[in-house]
C-alpha cells in the first residue's frame, strides 16, 4: 500500500465521506450489503471497503455501486463547476508556447 503514503489526510477524509454517503444511500433503499454487492458484480469485502472510503478500490467499482444505487450521474458533476478554471479562462491567460528550436548551422565542406 505504498500508494497510500501519497494521499493527503484531507483527501482520505473526503473518500471516507463518499463511502458514508454510499452506505446511507444503500440503507435508504433498504438493500443489504449482499444484495448490492451481487448486483454490482463485486465481493462483499470490496463493498465494505467502498463504504469505508478505501482509496485502494478502483474507480470502476465505485461507479458500478453508484450505478446500482441510481447515483452514477453524480460523477458527471465532478469538474462541472470549475471556478478557478473559469477565472483563468475569463482572464484570457495564455499558456506560453515553447520558443522555436534554434537551427544548428551546417558546417561547410572545409570543416570550419
Amino acid at each position: 500500500m505504498d500508494s497510500l503514503k501519497f494521499i493527503l489526510p484531507k483527501n482520505l477524509r473526503i473518500l471516507e465521506g463518499i463511502g458514508q454517503n454510499i452506505k446511507l444511500a444503500r440503507l435508504r433503499r433498504k438493500m443489504s450489503t449482499e444484495q448490492l454487492a451481487e448486483r454490482a458484480g463485486i465481493g462483499r469485502m470490496t463493498l465494505y471497503k467502498i463504504e469505508k472510503g478505501s482509496p485502494v478500490v478502483s474507480m470502476g467499482n465505485y461507479l458500478q455501486v453508484l450505478f446500482i444505487l441510481g447515483l452514477e450521474k453524480d460523477l458527471m458533476l465532478i469538474g462541472a463547476d470549475d471556478p478557478l478554471g473559469r477565472k483563468i479562462q475569463d482572464a484570457k491567460l495564455l499558456v506560453k508556447q515553447r520558443s522555436p528550436k534554434l537551427k544548428k548551422k551546417k558546417e561547410d565542406d572545409n570543416g570550419e
